[in-house]
């Protein structure tokens, strides 16, 4: 079984877990339910540099633990304080140690909209999403089928969240409906070696129509990944790694900003 496999059998039973502690009117009780998102795709369109979302995270598959000295409320303070334009939070804690709380305590330290970063595959995920004060959540492609991406769409939807719909390859493009789907994140890693290429933003971009809002996500941590991703004008980049390795961080953050702009 590969990872993403993996991962999703265990998504499945927290599903489970899920409606076992909730109905849906529940979620009715909590403080972000019924309140206003930030607007997540806005953010995505800044004028003046390639937007960028930056992740908190803690753990990864792959690569263990990225922050030593993690603690979430300090790296949000940073990231609101430079001015990033987004926040993406881990909340998978199996996989990556991140956890639900994080978003709706965040939430209070910044004005930033929040992605929620975790496999779903259900309803009960995006009123949870909701319920603890998101404002964005990601869905993955190779996680779903075409109907299933579509009803978790609507879904996000109905309760004013954005989508971030994450593909890794050409071959998940069948499964979208762009009319609907109008924020694509491109992942560069390779989900059967974890090996990264950045060129495949670019040759995935090149079979979208223009008007969709591109996402770059993964392996960037350089000047020279953000110049190569300028010359055919992505959007926005989502980078966690990067930053949570920093030994310090507003530094990191500050230079990748700069790296960011636009030539006036």
């Amino acid at each position: 079984m590969d990872i993403l496999s993996e991962i999703i059998e265990v998504k499945k039973q927290e599903v489970r877990n899920l409606i076992k502690k909730y109905s849906y009117n529940s979620f009715n009780s909590y403080e972000y339910f019924n309140s206003d998102t930030r607007n997540f795709e806005k953010a995505l369109k800044n004028e003046k540099r390639i937007s960028v979302i930056a992740e908190i995270k803690k753990a990864s598959p792959s690569k263990g633990i990225i922050s030593q000295n993690f603690n979430h409320l300090q790296i949000a303070e940073i990231y609101n304080e430079q001015n990033v334009d987004a926040i993406s939070v881990l909340t998978d804690e199996k996989f990556f140690q991140g956890n639900i709380h994080f978003i709706s305590e965040i939430k209070k330290a910044t004005n930033l909209p929040l992605l929620r970063k975790d496999f779903i595959i259900d309803d009960y995920q995006i009123l949870e999403a909701k319920a603890f004060g998101a404002d964005a959540i990601l869905l993955i492609s190779e996680a779903l089928s075409s109907t299933q991406i579509n009803d978790l769409t609507d879904c996000a939807y109905d309760l004013n969240l954005a989508v971030l719909l994450e593909l890794h390859s050409e071959e998940q493009l069948s499964k979208i409906d762009f009319n609907k789907n109008r924020i694509l994140g491109i992942n560069n890693r390779d989900l059967k070696n974890f090996n990264l290429d950045l060129t495949t933003t670019e040759r995935i971009k090149n079979r979208i129509e223009k008007n969709v809002l591109i996402v770059s996500e993964s392996g960037i941590s350089s000047g020279k990944n953000i110049s190569y991703l300028k010359n055919f004008g992505v959007n926005a980049v989502l980078v966690g790694e990067h930053f949570m390795k920093s030994e310090n961080l507003k530094e990191s953050l500050m230079q990748f900003l700069e790296w960011c702009n636009y030539e006036n």
